[in-house]
């Protein structure tokens, strides 16, 4: 069942078209003409954004998808320059300075714990083991900051299905890389590495998680956790683990590092929720990067980051203050 992430909170098309769409509309209607059907919104913007130094180049075929958003995406050059990716520095500007290093081939990612079927998958199969999507998402950081990206990639719940989880898989665990001669910010001890995520398998399964390979039609760039990490738009940044090298089926809930780290901070579910402030700033509002300046009023924050018509479901009879 398709499900579409359109809801009363969204602007309307007529206030959000982005300049460089209405600029280029020309280009679109040739392209529609020529027969082209798998154009998206998201790849025509990014012509007019700069890259990243250390961004990915790799074009990635991808059909739009009904689950997206309507409102206008973040610049390139802010969703590839203003990043968190502790392994390469805490200031925001450090992944796109220092991810450089990172090596994307070869590249595999284990899957193993309670399935029936563990296996490897290099990073070309993953390229391959479904057909590639491109949804535009609303991302709230913890910190107070959200921007809106054209991530590429087709639901985890695609490889899920190949490894076969057992009766006992409950949760899935995510570990990304740990290599202190490619990741600077490994030297730091503000976290315990191997940097390690989790989610409820129904979670996980869900249709809005995506195994992300790709964001702006091309392939993820280092600083956006090359080649492959997880999306789950409805939670916070830090809950979509990075340049992953292993996902686990697990009995037990894991230990996810910021959990670990700050466990009065960083709950396990740290979905979004405007009505449960971080001990330290409210949640109540956030700032929009690339378009509300700092002196400008900032937005409220949407219970879920605004999928709650999708997810609430997950979450019948608890009690979301608790279960942070």
């Amino acid at each position: 069942m398709l499900l579409r992430c359109r809801s009363a909170n969204d602007p309307r098309p007529s206030e959000i078209t982005p300049r460089v769409l209405h600029e280029n509309r020309r280009a679109v209607l040739k392209a529609a003409a020529a027969g082209f059907a798998t154009w998206s919104a998201a790849a025509i913007a990014q012509g007019a954004a700069t890259p990243a130094a250390s961004s990915g180049t790799a074009r990635l075929e991808a059909r739009s998808s009904t689950l997206s958003t309507i409102e206008r995406p973040t610049s390139y050059k802010d969703v590839t320059t203003y990043n968190n990716f502790y392994e390469f520095g805490t200031d925001k500007e450090d992944p796109a300075a220092y991810a450089g290093s990172l090596r994307v081939r070869p590249w595999t990612v284990a899957v193993e714990g309670e399935v029936a079927r563990p296996r490897a998958f290099d990073i070309d199969e993953l390229l391959k083991l479904a057909p590639l999507e491109e949804r535009i998402y609303r991302m709230r950081c913890v910190e107070g900051w959200s921007m809106v990206i054209p991530w590429v990639g087709y639901p985890l719940a695609e490889l899920i299905r190949r490894v076969e989880p057992t009766g006992n898989a409950k949760y899935v665990e995510f570990v990304t890389l740990a290599d202190r001669e490619q990741m600077p910010g490994l030297r730091s001890s503000v976290l315990a590495w191997p940097y390690v995520e989790g989610l409820r398998l129904d979670e996980a399964m869900h249709v809005l998680t995506l195994l992300t390979l790709g964001l702006y039609g091309q392939a993820l760039p280092r600083q956006n956790g090359a080649p492959v990490r997880i999306v789950v738009p409805w939670k916070y940044g830090f809950k979509s683990g990075k340049s992953l090298v292993k996902i686990r089926f697990v009995e037990k809930q894991p230990m996810t590092s910021w959990h670990r780290s700050a466990p009065h901070e960083y709950g396990f579910y740290s979905n979004v929720n405007p009505q449960v402030s971080h001990p330290r700033w409210s949640q109540a509002t956030e700032r929009r990067i690339g378009e509300d300046g700092f002196l400008q009023r900032k937005r409220a924050t949407l219970m879920f980051n605004g999928y709650a018509e999708q997810v609430a479901s997950l979450y019948t009879g608890m009690d979301l203050r608790k279960e942070y």
